[in-house]
């Protein structure tokens, strides 16, 4: 599924939250068209993380220890308070960690597949109700 613009993720803190159940290593959650991967899979693993990462020499994937491809619904999110990369899943903090900032990305979001599109991106299992806010929110 494709939005309109929605959010530039460079312009200040933000929360991304969503339940997914299934999928598979290397598969997308939620990406920004022709941006960054923001919620994913980590192929190998199936633990959740973070692509959207500073644009600078330092930026980063956030990587948790955390699976996130079995048959339950978990309920996974982002949070960015403008200086810090928080990974929760089932409101557990599971990840985080200091980025310079965040790449501006302004395209429209893409739930269940990757920035490109790419065949071995799209979401296999289940989304469900993809809640996204423009502050720092604890889960």
């Amino acid at each position: 599924m494709s939005t309109q613009y929605v959010l530039n993720p460079s312009a200040g803190p933000f929360s991304v939250f969503a339940w997914v159940k299934g999928g598979a290593p290397g598969q997308v959650i939620l990406s920004q068209d022709k941006g960054m991967d923001w919620l994913l899979v980590e192929p190998g693993t199936g633990c959740l993380m973070a692509g959207l990462k500073s644009d600078s020499r330092l930026g980063r994937v956030l990587r948790s220890q955390t699976a996130v491809t079995d048959a339950d619904w978990r309920r996974v999110g982002l949070v960015w308070d403008d200086s810090n990369r928080r990974l929760y899943v089932d409101d557990v903090l599971v990840a985080e960690d200091t980025q310079e900032g965040l790449a501006a990305c302004y395209g429209g979001l893409q739930i269940g597949c990757g920035k490109d599109m790419a065949l071995g991106s799209f979401w296999s299992g289940l989304i469900d109700d993809v809640c996204i806010y423009n502050r720092a929110v604890q889960p």
